[in-house]
Order: structure tokens, then sequence, then C-alpha cells
């Protein structure tokens, strides 16, 4: 994945002028069907759309032809959603017809025995004789915000929805269900989707080739759902080349879950160990859960890296202080010990209860806020700031925003967390673009994966 051809090959999965639907009628519950309708009616995809079925019929407004040879218009992308005992044959007739780029969502191959290993090892070796890229089998499919194009079979409610909020945040899954998942959630927080491919068996392109190809794109963060790795030391490579963090959360980390990961997606079995130890020298963030890949993102997107271990802790409600400081206490940041020009500064603030860390105010106004946040960004003990807001008034909302400026400014994140009622804080997050984490452990668990990136960026460039 390092010439300009194969970046363009790449390219024409999420930005072809002309895709194919092969499998797509008007029978009932036809699932190509689905594609075609999201392409032509759902976001108005500006390509050309055609489909292939037994009857040449054409599909929600794609013209309808019998077989791939009758097409006579080029085409970048096929997209196969079949039986798994004829798309062997599509793959043939893609080759010849000069079709380099091919998703196939149809499942029955190597996760389901020795007849469908045989199947895939034919289409593994079309591939390989026409110089094809394929992705899956046994995948949902691609989506693509900014370039509108979106072949995610069913998703039509879902894409209508993405596509009005794209976003820097892309996505490589191997499960279509954990997509649909993460997508959905995103959409719920602060940010939205660049792109998300969903990869199934990839018999051949994999995650390592997506994170070599999200460097090259508006993506600032990837998100990674693993059930296996087949090639590691692959993806340790690509990792290493991106300055972009990668968040991957893999399954299959006892017996039972190999098994079902097996079972899924063909994915074998990988030593666990292994796979973290990989992690740590390839600069991947490692997650604890699927949750972790939507709630941590923003925390990238929006607020610096954590340059330091030492926080800060600044809240309206001792106890929730008290709080924060025995979960920071559970990790490897500490917190912070101010200087005492800090300490002289905050004393002198109206409403101040506690001058120490961590910093508790009583009512107070939005400039003592205000006061308060540069004072301890601007303290050179200070690497970053943990902000849990227990009174929510009015103008919480407002500080906060002001809060994102200046960590920007002093190059200093801050992880905010409220203890008032979720539909009044995702409100706040969604009119102000606000960095507020749905928990207070969610909160210090961004700050741990900033520290996490700081220092995997630093060893990147310093080998580099």
């Amino acid at each position: 994945m390092n010439t300009q051809v194969e970046m363009s090959n790449m390219e024409n999965f999420f930005n072809p002028s002309a895709v194919v639907v092969i499998g797509a009628s008007n029978a009932d519950f036809n699932l190509g069907a689905t594609i075609c309708k999201i392409l032509k009616e759902d976001i108005a995809y500006p390509g050309q759309v055609f489909a292939v079925n037994r009857g040449g019929e054409a599909v929600h407004g794609a013209q309808g032809f019998k077989s791939l040879r009758d097409i006579e218009d080029p085409v970048d992308l096929a997209v196969i959603i079949t039986p798994a005992a004829v798309v062997p044959g599509f793959v043939r007739d893609c080759g010849e017809k000069g079709i380099r780029n091919i998703v196939i969502e149809s499942s029955g191959f190597s996760e389901q025995g020795d007849v469908g290993q045989r199947l895939q090892a034919e289409i593994n070796e079309s591939a390989r004789h026409h110089r094809m890229r394929i992705i899956g089998p046994n995948c949902l499919g691609i989506l693509d915000n900014h370039n509108r194009f979106c072949c995610l079979y069913g998703a039509n409610q879902l894409v209508r929805k993405t596509m009005k909020k794209p976003g820097t945040v892309s996505y490589v899954i191997q499960s279509g269900g954990v997509g649909g998942l993460v997508v959905e959630r995103l959409m719920e927080d602060l940010l939205g989707v660049n792109k998300m491919v969903c990869i199934g068996n990839k018999s051949d392109v994999d995650e390592s080739d997506f994170i070599d190809y999200f460097d090259t794109d508006n993506t600032k963060v990837i998100g990674l759902y693993l059930e296996n790795v087949q090639h590691g030391n692959k993806l340790m490579a690509a990792a290493r080349r991106t300055k972009k963090p990668i968040l991957a959360f893999k399954s299959g980390r006892s017996e039972a879950g190999s098994a079902a990961a097996m079972s899924h997606t063909a994915g074998m079995a990988n030593n666990d160990a292994v796979f973290e130890g990989a992690c740590r020298q390839a600069g991947i963030i490692r997650l604890q859960s699927a949750e972790e890949l939507h709630s941590l993102p923003k925390m990238f997107t929006e607020m610096p890296l954590l340059p330091g271990k030492r926080i800060a802790v600044f809240t309206n409600s001792g106890a929730f202080g008290s709080i924060g400081a025995d979960l920071l206490a559970e990790t490897d940041l500490v917190m912070a010990g101010f200087s005492g020009e800090t300490r002289e500064k905050l004393s002198r603030l109206p409403g101040v209860f506690n001058a120490e860390n961590p910093v508790d105010i009583g009512p107070a106004l939005p400039q003592i806020y205000l006061q308060i946040y540069d004072i301890l960004l601007s303290d050179n003990n200070v690497d970053g700031l943990l902000h849990i807001v227990g009174m929510w008034r009015d103008y919480v909302a407002d500080v906060m925003s002001e809060l994102t400026e200046l960590c920007r400014r002093h190059r200093k994140p801050a992880a905010l967390f409220s203890f008032n009622a979720m539909a009044r804080v995702q409100a706040a997050r969604a009119d102000k673009n606000l960095p507020l984490f749905s928990t207070l452990e969610e909160a210090v668990r961004a700050l741990v994966v900033s520290h996490q990136q700081f220092r995997y960026l630093n060893k990147k460039e310093t080998v580099s």
C-alpha cells in the first residue's frame, strides 16, 4: 500500500464513478435492492448505478442487465450479493470486464467449512490473476459520508441520518452489526463518521490497507473492531507509519470468544498477550470495550494531546473532586501539585473553598470559572484538567466552550463531565461542540488514552 496506483485503486472503493450491484432485483426482501435504493433514492449518489439480475430488470432506478457483459459503460466497483456458489463466476466476469474493485457481501465462505473455503480459494485465484482488490466476503459494505457513497445493505434509515453529519472519524469493522451500532451511537455524540468499511473475512484487503489509506485522506481518528489479525507484522508496520490515533478493540480474548469469532468471520484464535504487546510497540491504543470506539474519538478531534501525567481536578462539589481523584489513582496519571503562585491566585478568588488539588468552588459567576481555567492551565506543574460539574447552571455550557478554546491555546487538554441528566448533557454537547463525556470513568479514560497517544507520537517522530 505504498504506491500511488494502489492508493488510486483504494479510492475506487469509496468514490467510484460507476457501480454495479450484482444480485439486486425486485424480489421481496432482496438485499441488493436496498443498496440500489440507498444510492438512487436515499443519498443522491452522483455516479451511475447498474443492477445485474436474471431478468435484466431495473431496480429502484438502477438500470438493469442480465449480464455484466451487457454493460457497455466502464464500471469502477462491483458489489456482489448473491448465493455463495455463484460468486466465483461473477468475480471472473468482473475481471474480464476490467473491474478492479469488488465488495463481496455474500456469506458462506471460509467461515462455513470446507465447501466455503474452496469457494473463497476460487475467488482469491481470480483476484490474483486479474489484479483485483476485494473487500470481504461475508461483509456489510462501505460508507463514505463525504463522497456520498454507501453500499451497506439494509442501512437505508441510518445512512440518511449519517449523510447529514459527515465527520472525521473513520472505521474498519470486521462485523457489520458492530459497525451499524458504532455509527448510530457516534451520531448521538459530538462527532460524525467520515468513512466506514466492514471487512468480513478479509480474503484480500484488510485493516492494514485501510490504515494506510486513511492516512492519506481527511480522517483524523482511525477506529478498528477486529475479531482476528491474520498479518500481524503488516498491521504493525501500517500503524507505525501513521501519526493519526488508532483506537482498536479486539474481541476473542477468551477461549469462548475466539470460538465465536471463528464461526462468525473465520477468525483464527490469536494470542491475546501477543496482540497486546504488538499494540504497545506499534502505537495502537487498545480499547477496553466496543463502546469506546464511539466515546473516545472526540478527545482527539477537539482537544490537544495530554503532554504529561499531572492532572488538575476542578469541580463545584467537594465530593465529586474526591471521586475524580480516586479514579485518577487507578491509572498512571497523578494529581498535580500546584505552584505557590497558583495556590495564591486561587485563594484570592471569591467562592473558592479549596485552593489545593482538587479545586472546589461554591456558587460562582462565569468569570470565576474562566479565571480558574486560565490559572490552572498556566501552571507549569499541570499537564491537563479533569473538569467535573455537579450543579449545572445556564452558563456552564458557555464557560466550557471557552475552556475548549483555552485548552487549544495552552496546548493542554481537559476532559469534561457533568453529573446532570444525560439529555441536558447531550443538548449542551451538540449545541456547543463540547467534548463532554457520558460518565466520569469515561472522562478519566479519555485523559489516559490522550497521554498514551502523545507518547506514541513522540516515539514515532523519534524513530522517523
